[in-house]
């Protein structure tokens, strides 16, 4: 009866509730709550909440800026590494709160289910990365180049024996949860590890597409803090109640003017601005090539309305600087909403935070909520308006083909260089 009255109930609020409350048993995954080190409670004793929580967010927060330099130091494979680390962290925390809901039905495969497509998914994703920017790797293995070659398959029939696996899982009575949660299980991927492939997919252009975002939002969530913190009156959103106008301005501010500083710094070191490519003749991954123009020093005229105010009449900047104003208005604009979608998350559920990993800042998912959003900013902005053809990777899937198909290829290329004039000037230079 409780299931056919529930299925009556498809659309608005009631029906919602009314569902909650039969499937997942009229009870909430239990609030998590910071565990601050006890080092830091007694030397905060003396403070009021407020300040207490100031102090200790501060501190981590300077904890966790050191700790990024030093793996930024480590180089590009160690990023890598440290965002998979994260990703599978954000992804543990949400299957997590899935979990306390599902387990008290004794149903089975679910967690196993869910890390299994985790597997899965990664699976696809980093084995198309690494044949998309070491094909040169990938060709010179044996066993590289036939995964390579069935990769699609493989992590089709890898998906589809998970499929099967989930059919087989099913328990009557339960179907409905069960669905819920398989879709929370692919949701989940889609916004945690797809994101996270993006970052990578950031950082293999060039480690200032990586770190001037990253530090874009960072800044933005502290420095909105503090101006919230301090001269905060009016509420910006009910989903954030803590959340004013002056820290969302004041952070807006800050960080344009902090994103213009850093690539400024950035931009003048190849350890930054070079794609993370394979040497062949090392037999490792390298970071040096010669500048591109977006890092190159020119000279720009300033309007005729600002000439009076700051005095001159021509600036020299990068132009990644120009495209750095871009990164850091969308961090600072945009980026907050990654925040505010979490925060309807965590009140539809009835938590305070994803964990408490971090004392003062919750799980590792509260602190990258708005960094999935930025990173597919990034990858966008750079597919529409900075990255074209690259002509290495185009030479070295055409070594790849048979003689007779790199021959018709050089065939038709002479004909369109020909008709063009450009073959000829090329032989009479």
């Amino acid at each position: 009866l409780q299931e056919s009255e529930s299925e009556n109930k498809l659309d608005g609020e009631t029906a919602s509730d009314s569902e909650s409350k039969s499937e997942f048993g009229g009870s909430s995954p239990v609030p998590t709550s910071d565990d601050t080190p006890e080092v830091l409670n007694r030397a905060l004793s003396n403070l009021s909440s407020r300040w207490k929580n100031w102090w200790v967010r501060g501190i981590l927060t300077l904890a966790m800026i050191t700790f990024f330099f030093i793996i930024i130091y480590l180089g590009p494979m160690v990023l890598m590494t440290i965002v998979m680390c994260v990703q599978i962290k954000c992804f543990h925390e949400i299957i997590t709160i899935g979990y306390n809901v599902y387990h008290s039905y004794d149903l089975p495969w679910f967690r196993t289910l869910s890390w299994y497509f985790l597997l899965c998914v990664n699976y696809f994703f980093y084995g198309e990365t690494v044949t998309d920017y070491f094909f040169t790797l990938v060709q010179r293995e044996e066993p590289l180049r036939i995964l390579s070659k069935y990769h699609r398959f493989i992590s089709f029939a890898l998906y589809l024996t998970g499929f099967c696996m989930f059919v087989l899982s099913l328990v009557k009575k339960h179907y409905r949860l069960q669905f819920y949660m398989f879709g929370w299980t692919h949701v989940t991927l889609l916004i945690v590890v797809t994101q996270s492939h993006l970052i990578i997919h950031n950082l293999f252009e060039g480690m200032i597409w990586f770190i001037v975002p990253i530090s874009c939002v960072i800044c933005n969530d502290i420095m909105a803090y503090m101006f919230g913190f301090f001269f905060g009156r009016t509420p910006l959103i009910k989903l954030s109640p803590k959340k004013t106008w002056e820290g969302f301005i004041g952070g807006f501010f800050s960080t344009v003017l902090f994103g213009l500083l850093l690539s400024y710094v950035m931009s003048g070191y190849r350890c930054f601005t070079c794609p993370v490519e394979f040497n062949n003749d090392t037999n490792s991954f390298t970071v040096d090539c010669e500048p591109s123009e977006l890092f190159q020093l020119q000279e720009y005229n300033i309007p005729v309305v600002l000439q009076s105010v700051v005095g001159w009449k021509t600036v020299r900047m990068y132009p990644f600087q120009i495209h750095s104003i871009a990164l850091s208005t969308f961090a600072s604009l945009i980026g907050p909403f990654g925040g505010f979608f979490a925060s309807g998350f965590k009140r539809a559920f009835k938590i305070k935070d994803f964990a408490n990993t971090i004392p003062g800042h919750g799980g590792i998912m509260d602190r990258f909520d708005c960094q999935y959003l930025m990173a597919t900013f990034v990858n966008v902005y750079i597919a529409s308006f900075i990255r074209g053809p690259n002509p290495s990777k185009l030479i070295q899937q055409f070594l790849t083909l048979r003689p007779d198909q790199q021959l018709h290829i050089f065939n038709t290329l002479k004909a369109h260089l020909v008709d063009r004039g450009v073959l000829g000037s090329l032989e009479e230079a």
